[in-house]
């Protein structure tokens, strides 16, 4: 079985030549926004495969020398790869660590006990444990580090660095090599906004930003780690070698102003603007914001595509403030886009075919119109009615993502099936437990019933809920299949406002997220084998899926590989030949407006009844474990983000709407 066909969707078709040029004065051209050295690799295991040959250089290079070698390595999980290439290396290819020091990077604090969500663990697992590095070759803070002694601590750190580089203060070497990572606040280990380049080893309060972006480790806030002891820039460039890497489009932002910004102290990753020896490694999707990806006119000769020329007349539209229809010639000759005027000949003929190429994706029959001709329609209008299965990750994914357009299948008669991936038990909070759980035996107790099963069961769990359980304990078996009946029950009341039949509604719980631990069990058959016969029995003309491939909880993603492994599997299958599939997004970022192939508009009444739908889902309010980085609850989000595209279409001079769901097509692999 395939199990990581979403890291094969290719939205955009990237020519190589504009991230990989091996012609010097066209690298040159390309770059030329770009401030800090900058490799682009197509998925993160290129780019970790290319960060663990820097890392043997520099390991063998001071074999040769006979010397030490110092490594300030960070944890977290976007290294790992990179930790276990190297790993590898030492097991197949005989690279030896013994001359290796690996300091760790950042550590939070207080350290726990038993060292869980530690970075010092990480390393330990991926590299440390696995490499003949000895074990007090290792320099991490343990849990002997307290309040009393941090800072005793942070001054013996800077001093091993110092003593084991061999150098003095007049003659500082420091590092041999330094691998960072970027948060989304623009900081290297934990040097938060603010931090200045002479900074030093010290313990670091953590902003609001870095604690959010944790959340999804913890299943509350409460447990977030407030500080963290950091390496201090002053360390960082002092190294002889720097690497930031960073995967995917969540880091896209950031990384576009660490590379092209300006330096600046609220961004310290800028910093390494300044260091002879920076290098960034990143994948395609952390760099779709570069200039030489997002905008390649602006440094090169295009390869035009009818993607990348929407692309560019949106961008053109933002640029001069008007809709697409009014653009003139002046405008593209002004903006380095004459290149489409000598494709085109006008900008009337470009903007033409751009207003069609938009006005095509926009469409209120989302199974298709029935009697109408569908030649310039996103979907067919045969079979009608259609069997239609919207996969859903958590049991509220589809309400918050295509809430509006699931609305729009039910009421034009379609045989419209929910599929719900996961259980979401882990997501309900321990008082929304607590409160549905004192609920039964109440009710027991008001209509007079003796003590029961249910009773007993309730009474023990309440207990451990609210005596037992500690911060940081997993919940019990029982509580994760009582939370897991709450999310079911939200779920099956959100599918009865929208009017699916209650027959249609599948809870599949797929094995790889029954861990009852924020962490997950790899993908597997057994998750495939759960979807596989539900589509064999409904035989479906369309299908539905969370198309998040930057899904910062890694669970829609695992989600996504599991349903296109399914269907891979039936891809010979007859009905299979015919089906189509449409990718939506989640609560975290829409698609972008070169991508959407079918955008379903909402009037007020359809985005109040959205919202409506997603209120049902109570537990995953204000109290809910896992609401992400984002402050703004799951509707106002969905709302927000609804709005913002048909903003935009408004903008570009088509139909005004109140909100718009916006849907991609995956092309399935014919091998």
């Amino acid at each position: 079985m395939k199990f990581d066909l979403s890291s094969e969707i290719t939205l955009e078709s990237i020519p190589e030549s504009y991230y990989n040029s091996h012609e010097m004065l066209e690298h040159m051209r390309q770059t030329k926004f770009e401030k800090l050295r900058t490799n682009i690799c197509r998925n993160p295991a290129e780019g970790s495969r290319m960060i663990a040959n820097l890392i043997e250089d520099v390991i063998r290079e001071k074999q040769k020398q006979n010397k030490k070698c110092l490594l300030g390595l960070s944890g977290g999980t976007s290294p790992l790869l990179v930790y276990d290439e190297l790993s590898r290396k030492h097991r197949e290819e005989n690279l030896d660590f013994s001359n290796v020091l690996v300091f760790n990077v950042t550590e939070f604090f207080p350290i726990p006990a038993d060292g869980r969500h530690s970075n010092a663990k990480l390393l330990r697992e991926h590299l440390i444990d696995k490499v003949n590095i000895a074990p007090e070759n290792f320099i991490t803070p343990g849990a002997d580090v307290n309040r009393e002694n941090v800072y005793d601590f942070c001054r013996r750190y800077e001093e091993l660095v110092q003593q084991n580089s061999g150098s003095i203060r007049s003659n500082y070497e420091g590092l041999d090599y330094v691998l960072v990572s970027v948060g989304l606040a623009g900081n290297i280990a934990y040097n938060e906004p603010g931090s200045q380049i002479s900074s030093i080893t010290r313990l670091m309060l953590l902003d609001d930003e870095s604690r959010s972006d944790l959340k999804h480790f913890y299943p509350s806030a409460d447990e977030i780690p407030a500080s963290a002891i950091t390496m201090g820039m002053s360390l960082i460039q002092a190294a002889a070698k720097v690497t930031l890497l960073a995967w995917g489009e969540r880091k896209s932002t950031i990384i576009k102003d660490i590379i092209q910004g300006k330096v600046d102290d609220n961004i310290p990753a800028s910093f390494l603007q300044l260091h002879p020896n920076a290098l960034a490694v990143i994948d395609l999707e952390a760099a779709s914001q570069l200039t030489r990806i997002r905008q390649p006119w602006m440094v090169n000769r295009c390869e035009w595509t009818d993607k990348l020329i929407r692309r560019a007349i949106v961008w053109l539209c933002m640029k001069t403030g008007k809709p697409i229809l009014k653009l003139t010639n002046k405008d593209y000759n002004q903006h380095g886009l004459d290149e489409l005027l000598a494709l085109y000949g006008s900008a009337y003929e470009v903007n033409i075919k751009i207003f069609n190429d938009l006005q095509h994706t926009i469409t209120g029959w989302p199974g298709g119109k029935p009697d109408a001709d569908d030649t310039n329609r996103p979907e067919r209008a045969v079979p009608y009615p259609k069997r239609v299965v919207v996969f859903s990750p958590h049991p509220d994914d589809d309400v918050i993502s295509m809430g509006g357009t699931l609305q729009r299948l039910v009421d034009q008669n379609h045989d419209v099936h929910v599929a719900y991936q996961t259980s979401g038990n882990i997501a309900v909070g321990d008082e929304d437990a607590i409160r549905t759980f004192s609920l039964f035996r109440r009710l027991n107790k008001s209509f007079g019933g003796e003590t029961t099963v249910l009773d007993d069961k309730c009474a023990e769990v309440l207990s451990f809920l609210k005596n037992g359980k500690q911060p940081g304990d997993d919940d019990t078996s029982d509580v994760l299949f009582m939370k897991g009946q709450i999310r079911k029950e939200e779920a099956l009341a959100a599918c009865r406002y929208m009017g699916v039949n209650q027959e249609n509604v599948h809870f599949l719980e797929l094995p790889f997220y029954e861990t009852g631990k924020i962490k997950k069990a790899p993908i597997s058959e057994r998750d495939v084998n759960k979807i596989i016969p539900l589509l064999q029995k409904v035989k479906p003309h369309q299908i539905y899926l969370a198309g998040d491939l930057a899904d910062p909880h890694g669970t829609h993603k695992v989600c996504l590989n599991a349903a296109l492994a399914a269907i891979h599997e039936l891809k010979d299958e007859e009905w299979m030949k015919t089906c189509r599939i449409w990718m939506y997004r989640g609560a975290w970022a829409e698609w972008e407006i070169d991508h959407i192939e079918m955008a379903v508009p909402m009037s007020p009444e359809q985005l109040r009844r959205k919202r409506n739908s997603i209120l049902k889902h109570q537990s995953q309010m204000e109290s809910a474990p896992f609401l992400g980085n984002d402050e703004r609850l799951f509707w106002q989000r969905a709302e927000d983000r609804n709005r913002a595209t048909a903003a935009l279409y408004c903008q570009l001079g088509l139909a005004s709407y109140e909100a718009i769901e916006a849907f991609v097509e995956y092309k399935q692999l014919k091998k």
